[in-house]
């Protein structure tokens, strides 16, 4: 009996839409491919966001995928190896970003200026967490890849108007915490100047 023995089956099951063909197949190859995408990046965290990318792309492009030595393995590290790729230009490009914020900018994004402080990072990623899926979508595709307000609306499925809303609402959102974190670490300082 081969290593893959009934993959063939299940694969063809999958093909045809049933889920517990699918299950069978992301039961047999889930823990491979998470030691892979957890070789290629920083954490657990982002291991499991690709291990997650390379089924769903699976799934969704299961009319396309190879099999290869009677298995879709292949493919899946092949896919995993590309996501964790991507990841890592995407947090690479994220740092850029940070890293061109004007210092001494008054605009709203002075509280980024404050992300290097653990404290305020994790304020940060709490609200961030906090928000809803859409509007950390309209976040990430605005401020970390750099589209505009109208592309990312239009990728989001929303008007115009209403991602430029929303994006107004979490700013000040992301300010208040930072001035919430931020304003009794100036009124230590404060207090002991009198």
């Amino acid at each position: 009996m081969t290593e893959f023995a009934g993959e063939v089956e299940d694969w063809a099951g999958a093909r045809a839409g049933d889920s517990g063909a699918f299950a069978a197949i992301y039961d047999r190859h889930h823990e491979r491919v998470y030691r892979l995408a957890l070789r290629m990046s920083e954490n657990r965290h982002d291991a499991e966001d690709i291990t997650a990318a390379a089924f769903l792309e699976l799934w969704r492009r299961r009319s396309a995928v190879r099999i290869v030595g009677g298995s879709v393995l292949p493919w899946l590290l092949v896919t995993a190896s590309n996501a964790a790729r991507n990841q890592a230009r995407s947090i690479r490009r994220h740092h850029k970003l940070i890293e061109t914020i004007p210092r001494d900018a008054d605009d709203g994004t002075a509280a980024f200026d404050a992300v290097d402080d653990a404290s305020v990072r994790a304020v940060f990623v709490r609200e961030l967490r906090a928000m809803p899926d859409r509007d950390r979508a309209l976040l990430a595709l605005t401020a970390i890849e750099g589209y505009s307000a109208a592309a990312a609306a239009a990728a989001l499925g929303i008007s115009t108007g209403a991602a430029r809303v929303r994006l107004h609402r979490m700013r000040e959102r992301l300010r208040a915490a930072y001035d919430a974190v931020s304003e009794p670490a100036v009124s230590a300082g404060q207090g002991g100047a009198k």
